[in-house]
């Protein structure tokens, strides 16, 4: 799943004049915790947060210098602190997971040419999580579909439950590497996977996905 399956396209946007009492009023009339941040162009500049009031009521030196959102934009300590993290809509959404994470934020914009197309929330990223197993198990289906000898027989409660053949040990580690990164599944049952050839250079350190499990040890 990528971030432009997830990113919400009606975006709320504030220009750098606005007074920050409009824009208070703006995130608690639309229920959102921050607004980005456009020029003319809709080119993305910035955005701005609810932290950015708790700034405010601090008494933040930078914010009384400038006139509405400009110090925002126009302020070097500004810019350092409080510059958007962005990110592509094509790229993976376990990449999108990773910057929240290491940015410690709630959302990304989601730019293209450097022009603002969307935003990715924490929220968004959850409700991938909640896809159904109907719609988990077209997902896994597909990802396993030119696998020879592997079938997918149920998805409950997230966890795929994989059967079936495979050529060698590397192939049926791959396959569970790929299913446990679809957007939902939360494990992989492969008790009924077995392989006809353990592979010459096995993957080191890996004996399969149980305890104590040599590779190849499923094999007919």
């Amino acid at each position: 799943m990528y971030v432009r399956d997830l990113m919400t396209t009606d975006v709320v946007t504030v220009r750098s004049d606005m007074p920050l009492k409009e824009v208070a009023k703006l995130l608690l009339e639309r229920r959102i915790s921050g607004v980005p941040v456009v020029d003319d162009d809709g080119a993305l500049l910035g955005v701005v947060s609810e932290a950015d009031f708790l700034r405010k009521e601090a008494g933040d030196p930078v914010q009384r210098r400038r006139p509405g959102l400009r110090w925002l934009v126009h302020d070097r300590h500004a810019e350092e602190d409080r510059l958007a993290i962005t990110i592509e809509a094509d790229r993976p959404l376990s990449e999108a997971a990773r910057r929240m994470t290491e940015g410690r934020i709630k959302r990304l914009a989601v730019v293209e040419d450097g022009r603002l197309v969307g935003i990715l929330t924490r929220t968004d990223i959850v409700r991938a999580y909640a896809r159904t197993d109907d719609e988990l198990f077209t997902a896994v289906s597909d990802a396993i579909r030119a696998v020879d000898g592997l079938r997918l027989v149920s998805v409950d409660e997230g966890v795929a439950k994989l059967a079936g053949t495979v050529a060698s040990a590397s192939l049926a580690r791959s396959i569970f590497d790929v299913v446990r990164g679809i957007d939902g599944i939360v494990a992989v049952d492969d008790r009924d996977v077995s392989w006809l050839e353990t592979d010459p250079d096995p993957v080191p350190g890996w004996t399969g996905t149980e305890p104590g499990m040599e590779p190849g040890s499923r094999a007919n």
